[in-house]
């Protein structure tokens, strides 16, 4: 072989090495765009899925003090005496209470109560769930009994 082929071989093999090189830095280059924006993608995530936790949290606490303003309503305009009043005063501590729990608790320690709940009584947390969906299945199905006359003989 001459000296000139090898020459032109060298210089072929060193093009060569050149561009893997490129390439490889390319490819880096390249992971590394896909996992910037990968990260940037899932922290957004994460911020909105906190924003929205946030906001969950803040209507919790609205309600919670909407229920404890409407418990003052009912001990102030209510009957204050004989059993009437003791009525009313019963419906404004309950209101006053569930006000406080949502307070307290928010949404998060609510779904800890019930998830607690159903675990110490599954068999009446399953039969309270069939009994609602059964309810919610009838308010949702249209009652065909007020179109259709019945046959009753």
């Amino acid at each position: 072989m001459s000296t000139t082929a090898k020459t032109q071989g060298n210089q072929a093999k060193e093009q060569a090495g050149q561009a893997v090189d490129k390439l490889k830095d390319a490819a880096s280059h390249a992971g590394d765009a896909v996992s910037s924006a990968a990260s940037a993608v899932g922290q957004q995530a994460s911020n909105m899925a906190s924003s929205v936790g946030h906001k969950a949290e803040d209507a919790t606490a609205a309600v919670a003090s909407g229920i404890q303003g409407l418990a003052g309503q009912v001990r102030d305009s209510g009957p204050q005496s004989g059993m009437l009043g003791t009525a009313t005063r019963g419906v404004a501590d309950g209101l006053e209470g569930a006000g406080k729990y949502l307070e307290d608790k928010n949404l998060s320690g609510m779904m800890d109560d019930v998830t607690g709940l159903i675990k110490r009584n599954p068999v009446p947390a399953v039969l309270l769930a069939l009994g609602i969906g059964f309810l919610v299945g009838r308010v949702l199905t249209p009652s065909s009994s007020s179109s259709t006359s019945r046959n009753w003989s």
